[in-house]
């Protein structure tokens, strides 16, 4: 099932409509840049001064000030307890259920050994970080499924300090955080709140790791704070690409782009094709629907035309996208290695991946997906490894590093070697 080259479609005529609403060459297609803002950049650093130094005082004024209320520290209830309609309950369960499948395999994956042999035993062991920071984002409506996303890996991971952290109060946002494990809950946002995981606030001891996406604020926070504390990585808006060929069900992948545009008004779902007809009745659909239309004029939904399957494989890989949609027979799953997480076949719904159907959903943006994946399991582990050598493996070894610790001109690494050649324990 690989990608077969296909005859290269003419130029589509798009006289008739703005030079913004025109279908892009693929070779003509570049990323926004989204540089840091200076502004939000100067802000935050100035937040994150003034709590390091004011502390508990600091955040109460900057919780006030941007949120209009006091951070708060929420006890959890028994998820059965928070009056929920039935529908959601069962969605909760079921997401939080799968996720929880999914994690339990990714922890698997990753085991313990140990290499013995007369040199010495050489070993690698796998713990959990003590207290993992997850921020729930609040917005327009509580992020539920970001609760079950962030906490019930660092649960199953076996991190025994799980602190929520929200400026969402909202019932099923604390009925998801409960579900999902959380150990402690604070109401609090913003960039005052990655001040709060890092130094520290009330009863919140300091974290070890932060987890979870945010707006502008919260990332540049997280930003500035990494060299303090471990973050999962720095989020830009949502990102779509979708790879259609032949035959597909455009009325779906339609949604699917015009979906995840909707996260965040710097979103962007990209449609590449080789396919010109398929082009065309797209964007004859965003063009006679006002709500669609706005989306394509702001440039949150983008048709791209290339010139082959190749092409569009070839791009693919270049941009990396953070959810990759694979809706083209002639391409194998095997050609496609940069992305944040693969979804195969118009079946596969990214607002699936996005809610339940197990795989984590906070993933790399920006073109990270070339360096790194998704949030997991073992996002929330360490590596830790070990070494006893035997009396044979201290001589022999000794004798074959010292040349090294030389030519490095590093006295005491040499010195260090060459006693253990001359003096028994």
């Amino acid at each position: 099932m690989n990608c077969a080259a296909a005859s290269s479609p003419t130029q589509t005529n798009n006289e008739e409509y703005p030079m913004s609403l025109n279908i892009v060459q693929a070779k003509n297609y570049i990323r926004p840049n989204l540089v840091g803002n200076t502004v939000i950049v100067e802000r935050v650093s100035s937040i994150l001064n003034q709590i390091k130094e004011n502390g508990e005082q600091a955040i109460h004024n900057y919780s006030n000030q941007f949120d209009s209320f006091e951070p708060t520290f929420i006890e959890l209830k028994p998820f059965t307890e928070y009056e929920l309609e039935d529908k959601l309950r069962n969605s909760i369960e079921v997401a939080a259920k799968r996720i929880e499948i999914f994690a339990l395999k990714q922890k698997a994956s990753l085991q313990p050994f140990t290499l013995s042999d007369d040199i010495g035993e050489f070993s690698q062991t796998i713990v959990p970080i003590n207290r993992a920071g997850c921020y729930i984002p609040g917005g327009r409506f509580p992020l539920i499924s970001t609760a079950l996303m962030t906490l019930i890996p660092a649960r199953v991971a076996g991190c025994q300090n799980r602190i929520a952290v929200s400026p969402s109060d909202h019932p099923a946002l604390l009925a998801a955080a409960s579900l999902a494990g959380a150990t402690q809950f604070l109401r609090l946002g913003g960039a005052q709140a990655i001040g709060a995981f890092t130094y520290g606030f009330k009863q919140l001891k300091p974290v070890d790791i932060i987890v979870g996406p945010g707006n502008a604020y919260v990332n540049e926070a997280k930003a500035q704070v990494q060299s303090q504390v471990k973050i999962d990585g720095l989020a830009g808006p949502s990102e779509l690409l979708v790879l259609l060929g032949k035959n597909q069900p455009l009325d779906w992948i339609l949604l699917d782009a015009l979906a995840q545009s909707e996260h965040d008004p710097m979103a962007v779902s990209l449609i590449i094709s080789d396919q010109k007809l398929a082009l065309k009745q797209l964007q004859d659909k965003l063009l006679n629907n006002e709500l669609f239309y706005s989306l394509y004029q702001q440039q949150q939904v983008v048709l791209i035309e290339a010139q082959s399957c190749e092409e569009m494989i070839l791009f693919s890989e270049s941009y990396a996208p953070e959810h990759l949609m694979l809706c083209d027979d002639r391409i194998g799953a095997e050609q496609l290695t940069q992305y944040g997480s693969l979804f195969i076949g118009a079946n596969s719904a990214v607002a699936l991946g996005d809610y339940i159907s197990g795989p984590n959903h906070t993933l790399p943006t920006l073109g990270n997906a070339k360096q790194s994946g998704g949030l997991n399991v073992q996002t929330f582990l360490k590596v830790l490894t070990q070494q006893k050598l035997t009396e044979k493996g201290r001589l022999l070894l000794s004798q074959q590093a010292m040349p090294l610790a030389k030519a490095e001109g590093l006295d005491f690494h040499y010195q260090s070697l060459k006693a253990r050649l001359n003096q028994e324990i």
